[in-house]
């Protein structure tokens, strides 16, 4: 939401250390951030969010040279404050594709209701918003990393089933992990984070884990 590549981190790489909260560049993000959480996804546009961070417009493209690269920097800014790295930490260190797959599911899972919320608005413009559309498939492409490398650690095991392939396993892991998914299930099904973590994880082995 992120996302999650082959070293386990959401953004295509490490995420980025989180910065000085008073900093310019910082106050900017916080303030975009807030938009997109509020629901205000139509204003975000630069001068919307340099007159919430209380900067010149100016000030915005000196540090974001267009809105699209803004958006994809908030979504990253979200994973350095949310701590990825530790939640990726079991992920990342797991022995085996089994213990990988699930400490995946599980950290994905659990960072979904953090990041929904810039997530929702993200989509919700992303049909008529080049820049939304542009973040979105940014973390949707980290997401599919991360799903790749959970694969590939079973594949390296021996362990992934012989009805797909890496790719179509990937394929199948990625759409079940999508947010669409978790909403249908946790907002409008009403099911608790925990039994929505513990049936990705069952249907993830029956779906792309050999039999036995």
């Amino acid at each position: 939401m992120a996302g999650y590549p082959a070293d386990g981190s959401c953004q295509g790489g490490n995420a980025p250390m989180p910065e000085d909260r008073n900093s310019t560049r910082d106050r900017i993000l916080q303030a975009c951030w807030r938009l997109l959480e509020q629901g205000c996804g139509g204003q975000t546009r630069m001068s919307d969010v340099a007159k919430a961070a209380g900067v010149s417009r100016q000030a915005v493209y000196l540090h974001f040279a267009n809105r699209a690269e803004l958006l994809i920097a908030v979504t990253r800014y979200v994973d350095a404050r949310s701590e990825i790295d530790a939640r990726l930490a079991a992920s990342r260190q797991a022995a085996s594709g089994l213990e990988r797959l699930d400490a995946f599911i599980e950290a994905w899972g659990n960072y979904i209701p953090v990041v929904h919320p810039v997530c929702r608005a993200l989509l919700a413009m992303a049909p008529g918003d080049e820049a939304a559309r542009l973040a979105w498939d940014d973390r949707m492409t980290a997401l599919r990393e991360g799903c790749e490398a959970a694969v590939n650690a079973l594949k390296r095991d021996s362990l992934l089933s012989g009805q797909h392939n890496a790719a179509e396993a990937t394929d199948l892991l990625w759409t079940l992990l999508s947010i669409r998914n978790w909403e249908q299930l946790v907002e409008a099904c009403g099911w608790t984070q925990e039994s929505y973590v513990a049936e990705m994880k069952r249907v993830a082995r029956l779906a792309i884990v050999k039999p036995g």
